[in-house]
């Protein structure tokens, strides 16, 4: 991942918040010969003092193929981003773009049945509960979650690497950084407003 040093952020505890607060994320692995990605949802777990990646994906979906052979995947998660207009600054420059992305790497493996139930439990329970008539996962007949399991592999990515940027201004003068956080906080657009959130608390270099 390229990360000039300004950009990088090695709080791991701090990566892994932002992997948990935008689990729908890509996921990669190569065939050897072309990258294959799926845009799904992955949920964070943390699992004998280790952390891990559980997603399932359709059966009909290539990248399933390359579960069984121990690859090492890739995860992206986008975190809030917005465009930054050179309006901002007190000097002639370029506009840009402010972002958090995380990076994670590891290896894949294929659930069991069991896991698998357990896996789409805690997913739809967990997002169930911001519905304002929420349908757990015990609330749906048998027959229909039989008819949806017998069509997806669940898996889990254990994160042996992660990397990071948070590209959020740090290079620019403390005029120049009050005036961009300013400006994104007028904005209607909650990414933008997030984007000021955390540039207010990494500062600038």
């Amino acid at each position: 991942m390229y990360t000039p040093d300004r950009y990088k952020n090695s709080n791991r505890k701090e990566l892994l918040e932002v992997v948990h607060k935008n689990p729908f994320g890509i996921l990669i692995i190569s065939d050897g010969d072309k990258p294959v990605a799926t845009h799904i949802p992955m949920m964070l777990h943390e699992e004998n003092g280790e952390h891990i990646l559980i997603g399932h994906i359709s059966k009909e979906n290539e990248q399933g193929n390359l579960f069984y052979n121990s690859n090492t995947a890739m995860a992206i998660f986008q975190g809030p981003h917005s465009y930054i207009s050179s309006s901002w600054y007190s000097h002639d420059n370029v506009s840009t773009w402010n972002y958090i992305a995380v990076h994670v790497y590891g290896k894949i493996k294929v659930m069991t049945e069991i896991e698998l139930y357990e896996h789409l439990i805690q997913l739809t329970n967990h997002f169930e509960q911001k519905s304002a008539k929420p349908k757990y996962f015990e609330n749906i007949s048998p027959k229909t979650i039989r008819e949806n399991v017998t069509g997806v592999t669940g898996f889990t990515l254990s994160i042996e690497t992660i990397q990071s940027s948070f590209k959020l201004s740090q290079n620019r003068n403390e005029e120049d950084h009050t005036n961009i956080v300013n400006e994104l906080e007028k904005s209607d657009d909650a990414n933008s407003k997030a984007v000021a959130e955390e540039m207010r608390k990494h500062g600038h270099d």
